[in-house]
């Protein structure tokens, strides 16, 4: 069953008499627990088309659905609701509020959604500790590193359960060692069941996904199942 899919969808950016176009006629279905790579060269379109599989944007044409229901009916509340219910999202840079700590930080997705301070903090605590991040806790972001940073990022990603993990570049930031790291944690999370968009400059990550899609110019010019190319 598909819980991610863009039919017909079309994005342009500028005024209407001059407007460029950034996706061109996208059709894409993400099958539940797909692992799923998006490349191309910058300027693909990938960032763009990723953004509006998570509800961050709004299609120019054609129409987004999540786990089979349309989302272009949906006024900004409802959209941020279900962002928060259904959707998790990692980005290159970690977005951390420094002035709080790891687990305050990892605690934000579970305090929108109205949940007791205590229940936030048990929630966030588990997630940090599957994160091997259970003796940070308690520390700011600036004191962490910048692959604990990124880990502290995925956990709030994951604190309110999402059923896709949306990422953009979220090892273009990091050194080798701790872009495997993330990866690492990322095919973990697949395994489990949960479906991942990924955006990717790294080639040698996304042919280790189960699916990559590869963008040009705002069009998919590839689609490649590694999952079944493997079986």
């Amino acid at each position: 069953m598909n819980i991610l899919e863009a039919r017909g969808i079309e994005r342009y950016l500028g005024p209407a008499d001059n407007a460029t176009r950034i996706l061109q006629g996208i059709d894409l279905a993400v099958e539940r627990g797909q692992f799923l790579a998006l490349t191309g060269a910058s300027g693909s379109g990938k960032s763009t088309l990723l953004y509006l599989l998570g509800v961050l944007d709004r299609p120019s044409a054609g129409e987004v659905y999540v786990d089979g229901a349309p989302t272009s009916p949906l006024d900004d509340d409802a959209r941020a609701s279900l962002r928060n219910r259904k959707l998790g999202f990692v980005f290159q840079f970690h977005f951390l509020l420094p002035e709080f700590s790891a687990e305050e930080n990892a605690m934000i997705p579970l305090l929108r959604q109205g949940l007791s301070e205590a229940k936030c903090r048990a929630r966030a605590r588990e997630v940090l500790d599957e994160l091997g991040l259970a003796d940070k806790a308690r520390r700011r972001p600036p004191a962490l590193s910048g692959g604990e940073q990124q880990r502290v990022s995925i956990a709030r990603a994951l604190a309110n359960r999402p059923e896709v993990l949306l990422a953009d570049e979220p090892t273009g930031n990091l050194d080798s060692k701790n872009a495997e790291n993330v990866f690492q944690i990322f095919q973990t999370l697949s395994r489990s069941g949960l479906t991942i968009v990924m955006v990717t400059h790294d080639l040698s990550l996304a042919q280790r996904t189960s699916r990559q899609v590869e963008l040009k110019d705002g069009r998919i010019i590839s689609d490649t199942d590694h999952a079944r190319a493997a079986g």
